[in-house]
Parts: structure tokens; sequence; C-alpha cells
């Protein structure tokens, strides 16, 4: 799995600094030196060996199952099935859940091509059948039964080897009372053409339950090797009925409002990819998700219209939910996190909310904005001008003057303990990582 870099180093705490005459901080001139790393939250090391219980990092939790893991981040998830599942995963670790959903299934029980391929299954036998999935299969067998097709079919599909793609098709295939014949260990539809191109397929008769959306290169490579293909579509994907919530997801991803979008199926890939085609903004989207962004997939097949893209995925080992909502629970945390030391605080900065010495406080996007600029070179001084740039929106010179100012009172007062965030006189503003002791 590819995984960014964290964001910043770790950094050592310092005294706090000498005040200039009203109260200003004292910064020393010249070169401004790298800081030394320390330990993150929960590992042991000094005063802050132990994390507080229930919080990010707490020793009574593993990284995966904490109830706060994913606290302080944004998390986008485009499924339609089973969303509301998923959400409350991440939602019970902590997690800010945007939902948008991007495809519906519509079943084709009263479909022709559904027919006339069961149909095309009962005029001779058949040899193969792979089943991509199990709520297509389940959905076969219930349109059959609908046209009074279901014990033939059923006694048709029983004297051919079945070739379920993962568990929940071989759940399916056993539920209907029929015996599967062998699964990919990797769960791919990839590995399940190798092993029957594997084969002698000459005269074979396969039939291929599709998923939503043609199997083109697969069914191209069995009828290439002389198999008799017979397709089935049990069901097709379309665009979700409102596309707001996705176009949205679009925006929130680009302007980095979200931290990750979690994906469920290959055509919700492609479907948010043509929702920001539309708006000409996919080669934006790309660039976030090779940026700060994280692509999560539940699997290969999910993540193959990003990977051919360029884009680095996190997955988990097994195509599950649950596998899911834990691999961005240790992910996050390991990967989309500064921390440092203030002020004499520890800061955890995360998406939309920072952890000031184990108290997790959300912010809003202007101060968290500016925080995390300054977090890029803690202890440095950071230019108004430069601040100017990260706020949202497009203010003019003089109005983003006093947005940077409204920004940095809001920030202060967010954190909580003064000391943390230092105004230099006529240069800008730092984090108070100090270097009197170097």
């Amino acid at each position: 799995m590819t995984a960014p870099p964290d964001l910043m180093p770790d950094l050592l705490p310092a005294p706090t600094p000498g005040l200039m005459p009203g109260g200003l901080p004292a910064v020393p001139p010249g070169p401004q030196p790298a800081l030394p790393s320390v330990p993150s939250f929960g590992q042991a090391s000094g005063p802050y060996s132990e994390a507080a219980p229930g919080v990010p990092g707490s020793p009574e939790h593993s990284p995966e199952t904490a109830p706060d893991a994913l606290a302080g981040f944004t998390i986008g998830v485009t499924a339609t099935r089973r969303r509301e599942e998923f959400s409350a995963l991440l939602e019970r670790r902590g997690a800010r859940v945007v939902q948008a959903p991007a495809i519906r299934l519509v079943p084709v029980a009263e479909d022709t091509e559904l027919l006339a391929a069961t149909r095309e299954c009962l005029a001779a036998p058949v040899d193969d059948v792979v089943v991509t999935t199990g709520v297509g299969f389940r959905g076969w067998m219930a349109a059959a039964e609908g046209w009074g097709l279901s014990s033939e079919i059923v006694a048709r599909l029983s004297r051919a080897r079945l070739l379920p793609r993962g568990p929940k098709a071989r759940g399916a295939v056993r539920a209907a009372g029929l015996a599967d014949h062998w699964t990919p260990p990797t769960e791919s539809c990839e590995e399940v053409k190798q092993y029957l191109l594997g084969q002698d397929l000459r005269g074979r008769r396969v039939a291929v339950q599709l998923h939503g959306e043609p199997l083109t290169g697969f069914v191209e490579a069995l009828r290439a090797a002389g198999a008799q293909v017979i397709e089935v579509p049990v069901y097709r994907w379309l665009p979700y009925r409102d596309p707001s919530p996705l176009r949205r997801l679009v925006t929130q991803a680009i302007s980095g409002s979200v931290d990750a979008v979690a994906f469920t199926s290959a055509p919700a890939v492609l479907a948010m990819l043509n929702a920001a085609r539309a708006e000409g903004l996919e080669h934006a989207l790309i660039a976030a998700f090779r940026g700060p962004v994280v692509a999560a997939c539940v699997g290969s097949v999910t993540a193959a219209p990003l990977t051919e893209r360029g884009v680095p995925v996190i997955q988990p080992d097994r195509s599950r939910l649950g596998a899911l909502a834990r691999t961005l629970a240790r992910h996050l945390p390991e990967n989309g996190v500064t921390r440092l030391v203030a002020g004499g605080h520890r800061l955890e900065i995360r998406g939309h909310a920072v952890v000031v010495d184990h108290d997790l406080k959300p912010l809003p996007p202007a101060p968290m904005a500016v925080l995390k600029r300054l977090a890029e070179r803690p202890g440095h001084v950071v230019a108004r001008s430069d601040l100017r740039l990260v706020l949202p929106g497009g203010a003019s010179r003089d109005s983003a003057e006093h947005a940077v100012e409204m920004a940095i009172t809001r920030l202060r007062r967010g954190l909580g303990p003064a000391g943390i965030v230092e105004t230099v006189v006529k240069r800008g503003y730092r984090l108070a990582c100090d270097r009197d002791e170097w």
C-alpha cells in the first residue's frame, strides 16, 4: 500500500522565551535551524509517556479500534449500499463523515437482456459460471423465479462448475442450494480469468454474471481462448439521482476540506471522476488524490481506475467494510498528523481539529489553514502575506490583511492556552517552538 509521508517532523519542548517590552516575544535574528523530533502521543518518553484515556493514542486502545482514532478527520463516503453501516463504523472512531452517494444500483428483472441470457443458459449445458457478486446472483435467481424458471435454472447450474469471485458471491451460491467449485484467494476477476485461461476452453460454454458494467477484457479473453461466453446482466450502475452531494465532495477534496475519500466500488470511482470532469475539475481532483487527500478503496478492483491514473491508494488486506474502516483508522493518524510542541504545549494537528495536551479542539477552516501553514515551519516567522494565500476565498489585499488578523485571533481562542502562537512585530506570526538552549 502506498502511504504519503508524515506532514512534519516532531518537535522537542523548550522553555518559554523572554518577552520584549510590551509583552511581545523575543525572536533572535539570523538563520533558524530545524527542530529535533519528539515521540508522538502514546510513546514512552518522559512526562508525555501516557496518553489520557479515551483520546487519540491512548494505550488502552489499539490504533484501529480506539474510539477517537479518527477524531479530527473528515472522510467522504461514496457508497450507496450499506453507506449508513460504513459511516457508523467511521463515526464510532470519531470521524466526521460526508456522505456523497455516487451511484445507484438498478435491477433489471424486467430486462429482456437478462431473460434472453437466462434462456440461453437453459438452451444447452453450461460448463462454467462466473459469479462476480452475491447481490447480482441473488437478483438473477429472484428474476428467474418471477419468470417461473427458477427450478430449471437451478438444475442447469447444479451441473456446472460455479466460480464465485469472493465469499459474498460464494454465500449467495450456497444459499441457492448450489455447490461452489473454486474461489480465488485474491477475490479478483483477474484471478478467475487466469484460472479459466489455464484450461482448455475450446467449445466450453461459460456464463459470466456481470456486476453493473461490461467485463469487456474478461469476456474477450475467454472468447479468444475458444469459449462460448454468455453475459448475464443482472443490474446496472447509474449516477445517483441527486448529483449535488458528489459535486460538493469533489470541491471539498480539491480544497482539502476532507482528509480522505472512501470507495467501495469501481463504478463509484468512475462516477466521481466523471462528475469532476463535467465541471472541468478532473485534473485538480487527481492532483488532490496524489497529494494531501487519501484515496481509500475496499479492494484492488475498486482501486483500478485510480491506480491506472497514477493515484496512490490504501486498501485493506481483505475486501470488507470493517477492514476498510480499520485501515483508515490506522493510516490517517500515522500519516495525516503533524506533532510538535509550542509554548510548552503538545500539539497534534489533524484534518479539522488540533489536540492540545490531549484535549481535542475543532477549528474553523480559516484558523486551521493558518495553523497548518505555521506548522510547516515551526518556530519560523511566517509573513502575513503568506498567510493570506492559505485563507479560504479570494479577498482583496486590505480585507485579507484583516482576515489574517481575525483568523489569528480565532486560532488563539480555539487553541486555549496562551503563548502557542506569537506575534513578531512588523514581520508576521510563528509557533512558539523555542531555540534558546540549542
